[in-house]
């Protein structure tokens, strides 16, 4: 047997074997690996509550200028989307939407009052449905409202923040839309009195 043809095939000899143990290794990393995917597909739900569904949107399908800016909140893919005046801005966060089709009001609305360290009282149809629920809770760390709320012109419907973080991505109010408070804080500082929104 020639040199040339011996080394050829102890570099092949040695390329199996080498091929063999990397297989022998990635295989546990593999099998983790199928082990986390399983895991994933138990709780889908963690995925379709975050950004799964976010995607960016242009404002002129759904408003006819940007004047005091635009929010659009699409409570099927649970996002809220702001675009500034000038259009220099434009915003995506994740939202909380109400709990059922009943609570969901849809249709345009603007922002009518902001205030910071909202108090929150419940409505009246809350009160019914929750009697063991307290009448008034202040500003502060128990308040459903988080630390700002944006009033619309729609009597009872805010958008605000939450101090459960668990709500976000959920169905899970009882009719207005939450952020995160780091969201509702930037949110707030970018809006006016007059923002148009629209809820679909």
């Amino acid at each position: 047997m020639s040199q040339d043809r011996e080394n050829k095939l102890n570099r092949r000899a040695f390329l199996s074997s080498t091929m063999a143990a990397t297989g022998m290794m990635a295989a546990p990393a593999f099998a983790q690996n199928e082990a986390s995917t399983t895991e994933m597909e138990e709780e889908p739900e963690i995925v379709r509550r975050n950004i799964s569904s976010f995607r960016s949107l242009q404002w002129q399908p759904y408003f006819e200028n940007l004047r005091k800016g635009a929010i659009l909140v699409d409570t099927t893919s649970r996002v809220l989307h702001y675009w500034s005046e000038d259009e220099s801005i434009y915003k995506l966060y994740p939202t909380s939407v109400p709990l059922t089709e009943e609570m969901t009001r849809r249709g345009r609305t603007r922002i009518v009052r902001k205030v910071e360290g909202p108090s929150w009282a419940p409505t009246p149809s809350m009160k019914i449905r929750n009697p063991e629920w307290p009448d008034f809770i202040g500003p502060g760390p128990d308040n459903p409202l988080g630390t700002h709320a944006l009033y619309l012109s729609w009597k009872y419907y805010r958008i605000h923040g939450t101090q459960d973080t668990r709500k976000i991505g959920r169905q899970s109010s009882n009719g207005c839309i939450g952020l995160y408070n780091e969201n509702i804080a930037e949110l707030f500082a970018l809006t006016v009195s007059g923002t148009q929104v629209l809820l679909i």
